[in-house]
């Protein structure tokens, strides 16, 4: 991520309040997680498990950092669904533990990135899957407690939250000011944007709409610098 995000994340989260100071999303985690838990142990038979760890890792992205492509509801519930479920097929397709968790992880990624669902905590749901298999003899029937219940109440829990606290989710990005023509300000292309992401060849955890409006924020604020004489 470049620096100047880095920062502007930095300096945000390092408020307690504001749409993304760090006291907000500690309370929304808080509420996401109460939530499912609590629900899901409602529903849960016996001894069966009632909150699974990775959903804490999922609440961090869609409490902390809503507008991350990666915190999106789709993310998390295909991101989740889809790595819990390949950790269970191959723990129980591969006799070796250290094996079948290993391929899980790397298909997981794999299939997230094609499913456009990519979600950091799919790889711990993997993980988990492929193991709970050989040491809790966990079948196909966890995806429907507790690991479903859980990812809904804590994508219902997002979506109110972020929401009555100003920051709509899912996230919309935020669309690019119009800047005044005949100056040098927003002489941009968007094909140019698309052209230095390419030639970095890296993955940035923001989109690409907010990019561009971000970019031509700040070539708003510069101009309206240089007009009132302070270049």
């Amino acid at each position: 991520m470049p620096t100047i995000l880095r920062k502007g994340i930095a300096a945000a989260q390092g408020r307690p309040i504001g749409r993304l100071g760090w006291l907000r999303g500690a309370l929304g985690a808080l509420i996401g997680i109460a939530l499912a838990g609590v629900v899901t142990k409602l529903l849960a038979e016996g001894s069966a498990p009632w909150l699974v760890a990775p959903i804490g890792a999922s609440a961090v992205l869609v409490f902390a950092v809503p507008a991350s492509p990666l915190a999106q509801p789709w993310s998390v519930l295909g991101g989740n669904m889809i790595s819990a479920a390949i950790g269970l097929a191959l723990g129980h397709a591969i006799g070796a533990p250290w094996l079948a968790a290993s391929l899980a992880v790397g298909l997981a990624i794999a299939v997230m990135t094609l499913a456009r669902c990519l979600h950091p905590p799919g790889g711990a749901c993997a993980l988990l899957c492929a193991l709970g298999v050989k040491t809790s003899g966990w079948t196909f029937a966890v995806l429907l407690m507790p690991f479903l219940p859980n990812v809904v109440l804590l994508i219902l829990a997002g979506w109110a939250y972020n929401t009555l606290t100003g920051h709509p989710w899912p996230h919309r990005p935020h669309p690019a000011p119009a800047l005044p023509p005949g100056t040098w300000a927003g002489t941009y292309e968007p094909a140019d944007l698309d052209a230095v992401l390419e030639s970095w060849d890296e993955v940035l955890d923001v989109d690409r709409e907010d990019l561009d409006a971000l970019f031509r924020e700040v070539e708003q604020r510069v101009l309206t610098r240089w007009k009132a004489g302070g270049q």
